[in-house]
């Protein structure tokens, strides 16, 4: 969906922290005006500042905000997911006061279910979104669900917004949100972590630790570039460079041995059954 369409669109963010802020700055780059954007900051310095960055407004405290329902309002809810319960149903008695259907909420909570959000807000145009950190440099990958109460101009309006940072992907099923959260969500977290171990590693045989730093981090940008830019899997570039009997088989050896896959997974499967246990105790309230 083009911005030119969005014209008459109004984005609230209910948070203005990492992620919203990032998205104020992508929208802005995507053609989006500062005056089509609002933030709710309760931190007077972050309100002064996201002001000044971006000079959208900033309104103070969630009882402030007052819609114009000649728009197509859309609420992004980037807030801590242990807040969002109260927050959603302080907010529920001002959507009320809009004609039907009410403004769209996207939601970038981790952990809160449409089912939940919907209880809270007593509203049912709603989209879960599922960012990640790259996101603060415009290189990030969201994950998106909505039910059937969410029409298709909807899902175009929230796909449009977090593209603003990054990539998108659809899941026909909330269920698979966490294994969403589990891959791309927690994703960073693990690639930072074999960061560590591969620029370690290269510190223990010898190498000084910029160097060490400076070649890991690149073999990973170049590989990844790599592998985007190709239509092989990544199965078969791997054996591209492996060798038989050089260095880099006797590497994966080892890493075959440790049964490298399987762990890998195990932990993947234990950060999904984490985000199912947390949308159960997030939505028990």
């Amino acid at each position: 969906m083009s911005t030119q369409n969005n014209s008459n669109t109004h984005i609230t963010f209910i948070g203005g922290g990492n992620m919203g802020r990032a998205l104020i700055s992508g929208l802005l780059a995507n053609g989006f005006n500062a005056n089509q954007l609002s933030v709710v900051e309760a931190n007077a310095i972050t309100g002064i500042d996201l002001h000044a960055d971006f000079g959208v407004q900033v309104i103070g405290a969630l009882d402030q905000i007052a819609f114009d329902f000649s728009k197509n309002n859309v609420l992004v809810m980037a807030i801590k997911p242990q807040d969002f319960n109260v927050v959603a149903k302080t907010l529920s008695s001002k959507l009320k006061q809009a004609a039907t259907p009410g403004p769209l909420i996207l939601s970038i909570a981790a952990g809160i279910r449409i089912k939940d959000m919907s209880r809270w807000l007593d509203h049912e145009r709603c989209v879960r979104a599922m960012p990640n950190t790259p996101a603060l440099i415009g290189k990030g990958i969201t994950g998106l669900f909505a039910d059937a109460a969410v029409n298709q101009l909807d899902r175009d309006l929230a796909q449009t917004i977090c593209n603003a940072v990054g990539q998108t992907v659809w899941v026909k099923e909330e269920k698979l949100m966490d294994a969403v959260t589990a891959v791309s969500g927690s994703g960073p977290a693990y690639v930072f972590a074999f960061l560590e171990a591969l620029q370690a590693s290269g510190e223990k045989l010898g190498l000084d630790e910029a160097t060490a730093r400076q070649l890991a981090y690149a073999t990973l940008e170049g590989a990844t570039q790599l592998a985007h830019n190709s239509d092989e899997r990544a199965g078969v570039l791997r054996e591209r460079v492996t060798s038989k009997g050089g260095t880099t088989a006797a590497a994966l050896d080892i890493l075959k041995q440790l049964d490298w896959h399987g762990t890998l997974e195990k932990a993947i499967e234990a950060a999904s059954r984490r985000g199912k246990s947390m949308g159960d105790e997030l939505g028990q309230s």
